[in-house]
């Protein structure tokens, strides 16, 4: 790694690994001794996109060079801990030290990346901090993940390592690079309200004054004893914010029929059931939309939610996706979340595509 990193002068890495592969300690350390002066970011994932598609139980890197990319990071520990006003301060001094390595200078094509401990229930207060310190640049990222164990995930920066907190790495560049988001649900008139929860954990215990599982179950068709990771990627529900639907996807069932979600949650919530459509051609036609934008791909850096992955193989259309990714050069994670802007997503695909080098020249 050291003499590939030598032979692109690469300035800086982003590092995705499945904790089923590799512990993050030793890959930290790794990384210490055989690329010393490599500076990185990165985290455990639940799942990853390889210039080959869709795999699990792979590590990889994406190394931007120095003569393209200028990037600056830090990490945010402790975050069942820290205020918010602490990160929002550290982003702006992430600014001034970016301005600083551009010689005084400001660039409008910044773009900031998050990744964030997928468990530590802090995403949607963290992804809004960071989004209010940056001001004008686009935010996006993934929140880490762990397999689906939903045990531990870890987060690696410049020789630490952690949980509990998030990651916020800078990049400033001339290469035209375009920020995007895509999801293929469709809301429905079948309604359910939150009327006990547990808001700390993002646990619903009822819907519509009933179990949980039980009326979800119910309203999606399907027996609740039979209720898998499977069935609530198969049939998400959605919440409507400023005018805008976004997921809220369950991660789990409780013995008890409660249901733990990926993303805040809290009494009084309406949320729809959502209406899959077609995701190989929404996906195919975000796609093309971006590819028209720039004026080609030259790779893409996309966070896409687990929640697509299982579903992709319950429709039996993984191979189309994969190869989706594959010819359109995505590389990246498969997310417990996505951050886009100031939004904590979930079942969706986040990326920043970058145009054809020559573009910017």
């Amino acid at each position: 790694m050291a003499a590939e990193a030598a032979a692109i002068n690469a300035g800086f890495a982003l590092v995705f690994f499945s904790q089923s592969l590799v512990e993050a300690g030793a890959l930290s350390r790794a990384l210490s001794v055989h690329a010393p002066c490599l500076r990185h970011a990165g985290c455990s994932t639940a799942g990853e996109i390889t210039p080959q598609g869709l795999e699990e139980g792979h590590m990889l890197a994406m190394l931007l060079p120095s003569a393209s990319f200028t990037a600056v990071s830090t990490m945010v520990e402790n975050l069942s801990t820290s205020g918010m006003d602490g990160i929002t301060e550290e982003v702006e001094a992430l600014r001034r030290t970016l301005r600083a390595r551009l010689g005084g200078e400001r660039t409008r094509n910044t773009f900031a990346l998050c990744f964030i401990d997928g468990l530590s229930y802090a995403e949607e207060a963290v992804s809004s901090a960071i989004h209010w310190g940056l001001d004008d640049i686009p935010l996006l990222g993934g929140s880490a993940g762990d397999d689906l164990k939903f045990e531990t995930t870890r987060l690696i920066s410049n020789g630490k390592v952690s949980s509990d907190s998030a990651i916020i790495v800078l990049v400033a560049t001339e290469i035209p690079f375009h920020v995007f988001k895509t999801d293929n649900f469709i809301p429905t008139d079948e309604k359910l309200v939150v009327t006990a929860s547990d808001p700390d954990h993002r646990i619903v215990r009822e819907f519509n004054a009933t179990n949980a599982a039980e009326e979800y179950a119910a309203s999606v068709g399907i027996l609740p004893q039979t209720l898998t990771p499977l069935s609530f990627a198969s049939h998400p529900v959605v919440v409507k914010v400023g005018g805008e639907y976004y997921c809220r996807s369950i991660q789990r069932m409780h013995a008890d029929g409660s249901l733990s979600f990926f993303c805040a949650i809290d009494d009084g919530v309406v949320l729809s059931i959502a209406q899959p459509k077609d995701m190989v051609e929404s996906t195919r036609a975000a796609l093309r939309e971006v590819k028209e934008r720039l004026g080609g791909i030259d790779m893409i850096l996309g966070f896409d939610c687990v929640l697509r992955r299982l579903d992709a193989r319950n429709r039996q259309v993984f191979r189309d996706i994969s190869e989706l990714y594959r010819v359109n050069n995505v590389v990246g994670f498969g997310t417990y979340g996505e951050q886009y802007r100031s939004m904590h997503l979930n079942q969706t695909f986040t990326g920043i595509a970058f145009g054809d080098r020559q573009a910017a020249e």
